[in-house]
């Protein structure tokens, strides 16, 4: 299970990368949200996908999964959808004001 994980994290990785590339704002976003979501899976492959008792200590409890990956994806979760909110409206206000959403036109002319 852990193959097909990292497997699907590096597939969002170069599918992030790919949009990040790109000359439109929006995919631009739609990368850094891609690579959020590549992390989050390699963070959680990288805590093992194993099952077990919740971690709360009784006498007589077996194995214990690890709350750390969970709890870093759930930060990690909200901090990039701040991040997403933020980007979008810098593309909305950007693209208003300028009528373009291309970062070539955005960047403007050496001679300027």
């Amino acid at each position: 299970m852990e193959i097909i994980m990292a497997v699907l994290a590096g597939l969002l990785f170069a599918t992030a990368i790919y949009n990040l590339l790109q000359k439109q704002i929006l995919r631009i976003i739609i990368g850094t949200v891609l690579l959020s979501h590549g992390a989050h899976l390699f963070i959680l492959t990288m805590g093992k996908l194993k099952r077990g008792d919740p971690p709360i200590i009784v006498e007589g409890a077996g194995p214990f999964t690890d709350p750390l990956p969970q709890a870093l994806i759930l930060t990690s979760i909200v901090i990039s959808f701040g991040v997403t909110s933020f980007l979008l409206v810098l593309a909305y206000r950007a693209s208003t004001l300028n009528k373009t959403d291309n970062m070539e036109e955005l960047r403007g002319s050496e001679h300027e």
